[in-house]
């Protein structure tokens, strides 16, 4: 199995993160902002085990791609400096749905649809602020996505943001901590430390939760497993 992070997150996440596959630490990209500058979420996709990357990620992280044999598909848009331009990978792709700002998403992403509804919601990034999880099920710290899952019926979880690190900024948001593999639910931080954490260890009980350090919360932009 391979694992995409942003190599910035805590040391102690790193190496307990590196017991689980081989991890390619995504390094700054000098084409976007520094706080957003190494999350997976802003340069790929996950679809059906393979990624839609964008165009403009290092050559060194296409050559690692490539040596792997990851399967990836290249993007149409380049990561941008600022939003708008940043959400374009920034959508959550289940086996039923592409939930995403359709008006923002490259079309690659969309493209991939096949049998899946695509639902819009007006938050461009839709990754950062959205679990996905087994079963159609959901965590979210934004309001407008809750409500418009709401609307098809899915089972979702809100919990606010608050207490979640995202240098730079007031606060990160939920879909930046964490990672899904399987059956197990990986958090950049220690749920004891988020205010609503234990709504989320009763949300999830039929998972395994694996805490990478013990601290609060980080939004390192989510983290990708590739089987």
């Amino acid at each position: 199995m391979y694992i995409i992070a942003d190599q910035r997150i805590p040391g102690q996440a790193k190496e307990k993160l590196n017991g689980y596959g081989e991890v390619l630490w995504l390094e700054p990209q000098e084409v976007t902002y520094s706080a957003i500058s190494a999350h997976p979420d802003i340069f790929f996709c996950l679809v059906n085990d393979h990624l839609v990357v964008a165009p403009n990620i290092s050559e060194e992280m296409k050559i690692k791609l490539k040596r792997l044999e990851v399967v990836c598909l290249e993007g149409e848009q380049s990561v941008g400096n600022s939003y708008p331009d940043t959400a374009g990978y920034n959508s959550v792709v289940t086996s039923d749905y592409i939930i995403c700002n359709t008006q923002l998403t490259d079309r690659r992403i969309k493209e991939q649809a096949e049998s899946r509804e695509i639902i819009h919601v007006n938050q461009g990034y839709t990754r950062c602020g959205l679990v996905p999880l087994p079963g159609n099920r959901f965590i979210t710290s934004d309001k407008g996505i809750e409500k418009t899952l709401q609307q098809y019926d899915l089972e979702i979880l809100f919990v606010e943001p608050t207490g979640i690190l995202l240098p730079g900024f007031k606060h990160g948001f939920i879909g930046g901590t964490c990672g899904v593999w399987q059956d197990k639910l990986f958090f950049i931080g220690n749920l004891d430390y988020f205010p609503e954490g234990r709504k989320i260890k009763d949300f999830v009980q039929d998972m395994k939760i694996i805490e990478l350090y013990d601290g609060p919360l980080f939004d390192g932009g989510s983290i990708l497993f590739i089987s």
